[in-house]
């Protein structure tokens, strides 16, 4: 194998791929990083066994392909000679011995690759109709419910997002046990159903590889889920389990529901989360007076904090509850709007937060006992 290469395209590609070698696998194979040169251009491939990445670089950015082959090569090694290498002509050759030749102007490394055959096969095969989504529709939709996924590992199913296709739908849904993002947009020709579940550090992996200014394609498989955009392949593998059926945990009627300006109420849980601490699950308290909401904090051995803001209420309904700051902010984040929907059924019943004109988010967060 031999070719040319501008430093600057084979960068690009590994930054992509760099994301699917784990340097503490202990099976070194998949430390590495497989190049694949053929008449039509450059692949580049890796994978850890939980994700596996495969981007292509065409024959027309490659300044000239001299020999074709594939090498397997040290992927932390690869990506940082290149990486510090000048922006220029880099020349990569195979020679003898398994060793590798990586060539600049003034720069020359030599380095060991690995048996090609030792490379597992990544299983990268497409489906005829996959599920289409703008890159920025779906970086939207995991970056509102992303936080609500748990990091216990003891109960694996919640570290992930569940994606449930049916009925022209998708519905996204992250928990924890504590709190619920859930995400629900139409979908044009989508005539199968699927429910799984991808893992979360995956997810951030895809959308960190977006550029917002094309489609993903979504191809859903019994053990995997397989991504691609532009030249970029991404496989992520599916959590084994049943997710647990939320639909139940959200009322369809409510006792009070309170209309308040979202930058106000943000504001205000922000200032009183200072005087909350996390042996405290952060906690503060709520309570509404006529159209007045008095937000408080009191940790003894710190102090008070009181915040006032004005409300719209839909009753004469009153009420008392406590609930994480920290978990409200993240669910406030996650909202595009003006004003939102705080609504409630009692002082121990989850509260629930929504744009007053759409119902395609909801949060969900579970009171804390105080009173």
């Amino acid at each position: 194998m031999k070719l040319k290469i501008k430093q600057s395209t084979l960068i690009d590609h590994l930054n992509y791929v760099i994301k699917g070698v784990s340097s503490k696998n202990l099976i070194p194979i998949l430390n590495c990083i497989k190049l694949e040169l053929t008449s039509d251009g450059l692949y580049l491939m890796s994978t850890d066994n939980e994700i596996a990445i495969k981007t292509f670089i065409d024959k027309k950015d490659i300044e000239s392909i001299d020999e074709q082959g594939d090498i397997v090569i040290s992927g932390k090694l690869l990506y940082e000679i290149i990486r510090k290498l000048n922006d220029e002509i880099v020349t990569i050759e195979e020679i003898v011995d398994n060793k590798i030749i990586i060539n600049t102007k003034n720069s020359s490394f030599t380095l060991n690759s690995n048996d090609v055959n030792e490379f597992p096969d990544l299983e990268l095969e497409l489906k005829d109709k996959p599920i289409v989504l703008s890159q920025k529709v779906f970086k939207n939709i995991i970056n509102q419910t992303i936080f609500a996924t748990s990091t216990q590992e003891s109960r694996p199913v919640l570290t992930g997002i569940n994606f449930k296709f049916y009925g022209g739908k998708l519905e996204c849904t992250a928990t924890d046990s504590y709190r619920l993002a859930k995400k629900i947009i139409n979908l044009e020709n989508l005539d199968e159903e699927y429910n799984v579940v991808i893992p979360t550090k995956n997810l951030n992996e895809l959308i960190r590889m977006f550029s917002e200014d094309e489609d993903v394609e979504m191809h859903i498989f019994d053990n995997k889920v397989i991504f691609k955009f532009g030249s970029i392949i991404m496989l992520s593998r599916i959590i084994n389990g049943t997710y647990p059926d939320t639909s139940k945990l959200i009322p369809n009627e409510f006792a009070l529901t309170i209309k308040v300006n979202l930058r106000n109420f943000y504001n205000a849980i922000d200032r009183a989360s200072l005087l909350t601490n996390e042996s405290d699950k952060n906690t503060i308290k709520f309570e509404t007076k006529n159209n007045n909401l008095v937000i408080s904090s009191n940790i003894p051995e710190i102090g008070y904090v009181e915040e006032n803001i004005m409300i719209d209420k839909d009753n004469s309904e009153e009420i008392k509850i406590a609930f994480s700051s920290k978990y409200m902010l993240d669910a406030l984040k996650s909202l595009d709007c003006e004003y939102i929907n705080i609504m409630l059924n009692g002082d121990v019943k989850p509260i629930i937060l929504k744009n007053p004109e759409s119902d395609d988010l909801i949060q969900l967060i579970l009171p804390i006992r105080t009173y």
